[in-house]
């Protein structure tokens, strides 16, 4: 049986944030920018808090069965819940999308490139 790999991702909004959780997010908002997101095992954080308050979470996770997607999921939010209440954070709306990549359509050049594999 072969390793599935799942692209978890956690979305929320900061609720109740006081002046300094506000600036000293503020001040490490380069670290979490968009442009530098990505899917990894411990969970990659962006936002863009002068923006809007809402959050994503990035999180990389594997199982063996199509069903170790929902674990990997929950273990996926609580890391997010766990993330925020270490830094007593308040969030609400905090919800989960999960994809199996072993079930995720090939591009136009994967297509092409597992063609060219197989002639």
């Amino acid at each position: 049986m072969s390793t599935r790999t799942f692209r978890i991702t956690v979305r929320g909004v900061f609720d109740g944030l006081n002046t300094d959780q506000r600036a000293e997010l503020l001040a490490r908002a380069a670290e979490h920018d968009v442009l530098r997101a990505a899917f990894t095992p411990e969970g990659h954080l962006s936002y863009d808090l002068a923006a809007r308050s809402a959050f994503t979470f990035r999180f990389l996770d594997s199982g063996e069965e199509e069903e170790d997607i929902l674990e990997a999921s929950e273990r996926a939010e609580e890391a997010a819940r766990a993330w925020l209440a270490e830094r007593a954070y308040g969030y609400k709306n905090l919800r989960s999308q999960a994809e199996d990549l072993s079930q995720a359509p090939l591009s136009k050049r994967q297509r092409r490139a597992a063609a060219q594999k197989n002639l």
